[in-house]
């Protein structure tokens, strides 16, 4: 069994293939199919929830709850999310995209019957919206905290000191938004970034990055995603077209093609306990 082909970077919500496994479980049964526009949640860093959406089998249709991850091992183990025991990309495993049910597949639905996939399409474009907004945030971060560095941490994508690569633990990306948690910790004092400095300026901090934000959506910039392949391990890429540069960050989510997809891009910063920063980016689309 090959690895399952994708087409979400390019955008798709549609398409047709053909059933390669159906596995039951008691909390859904899962499909994987040839080809699939379903984005799954990473198992190894599961900031983007997986797609939802149908598929049709003939007369019948089924909800997908989620797309997740999946694996089957060279001695015939088949795996799905957190219960894959390897690295994504691990040499000897075929990885895949499994579709999860909300039950028990219907009878038309077997390996080798034909499928049409339907992806709820208004989710994926809140997903990719507050995608978007989360990698523009964590650069407008970065911009806002460049003068509180005593030693070069390393550039981000724009070429700011990288505060987001040092600090941040989780990343959740929903509808529209995401929530970052970045450790504030010795390690990152003793890597030379001044957390007392960033507590009492907090507020102006916050300011800088809404205002550097506000003049990212108004210049409208074109956003896209490169592939490396068609397959669901190969790399893939978020650019965009900034005024300040082109940002490339290497991403396996989904993104809008333009800023002009947004009315606004907000953050607010609660640094309630002082070893932890959490920043929560809200995103108003243009339509």
């Amino acid at each position: 069994m090959p690895h399952t082909l994708v087409t979400f970077a390019d955008g798709a919500v549609q398409a047709e293939s053909v059933v390669t496994r159906v596995v039951p479980s008691p909390e859904g049964d899962v499909v994987v199919v040839e080809s699939t526009p379903f984005h799954p949640v990473d198992h190894t860093w599961p900031d983007q929830p997986g797609d939802s959406g149908v598929l049709r089998a003939g007369e019948d249709e089924v909800v997908v709850t989620e797309a997740l991850m999946a694996a089957s091992g060279a001695e015939g183990e088949f795996a799905v999310g957190s219960e894959i025991p390897v690295r994504r990309g691990s040499e000897g495993w075929t990885w895949l995209v499994a579709h999860r049910l909300d039950g028990a597949a219907p009878d038309a639905l077997t390996e080798g019957s034909h499928v049409r996939l339907l992806v709820d399409e208004d989710r994926r474009a809140g997903l990719s919206r507050g995608h978007t907004a989360c990698h523009l945030a964590s650069l407008a971060l970065d911009l806002a905290l460049a003068d509180l560095w005593r030693k070069d941490p390393g550039p981000d994508a724009l070429g700011s000191p990288d505060f987001e690569g040092r600090a941040n633990q989780s990343s959740r990306i929903t509808e529209d938004g995401s929530v970052d948690e970045y450790r504030l910790g010795k390690s990152l004092r003793r890597a030379g970034f001044d957390t007392e400095a960033f507590a009492a300026t907090l507020a102006e901090r916050e300011a800088s990055i809404n205002a550097q934000l506000r003049r990212w959506v108004e210049s409208a910039a074109a956003s896209r995603i490169e592939t490396e392949g068609g397959t669901i391990i190969d790399r893939r890429r978020w650019h965009c077209a900034l005024p300040e540069g082109e940002a490339v960050i290497l991403c396996g989510g989904t993104h809008v093609d333009s800023l002009a997809a947004f009315a606004a891009i907000t953050v607010s910063l609660d640094l309630g306990d002082p070893q932890l920063l959490i920043m929560t980016t809200t995103a108003i689309p243009a339509h």
